[in-house]
């Protein structure tokens, strides 16, 4: 139950990323309104304590759990990006905002493979 739930927040993350930058992008006074301010960190946190909550349920840190520490670095790289993203204007926006969605592609590769470097 607790894994769907933290899917839900993630996919709740990445949507609300893609439709905020959209709003920058068309209708950047909409990011003025004070929910659409609120919720990243809202649904951040709780993708969050989700997350450590299943990393306990699962008694994941009795193993390797280096895919955990890399999964919540690239949270932070993701937040980063996101944030650069935001700010940026025209092409620097874009490069930023595909950056930020190669590192949430990163992050659930990493999420099923539950290896750091998956790819290898």
């Amino acid at each position: 139950m607790l894994k769907h739930i933290h899917l839900l927040f993630v996919a709740l993350v990445a949507i609300g990323f893609i439709g905020r930058v959209a709003m920058a992008q068309y209708q950047p006074e909409m990011l003025q309104r004070k929910w659409i301010k609120l919720s990243p960190h809202i649904l951040a946190g709780l993708l969050l304590l989700t997350g450590i909550g299943l990393v306990f349920q699962g008694d994941w840190l009795a193993g390797s759990y280096a895919w955990i520490v890399a999964k919540l670095i690239l949270m932070f790289v993701f937040i980063g990006l996101g944030l650069m993203t935001m700010r940026e204007q025209g092409q620097k926006r874009w490069i930023a905002f595909g950056a930020t969605l190669f590192c949430l592609f990163y992050i659930i590769k990493v999420a099923f493979a539950k290896q750091v470097f998956f790819f290898l």
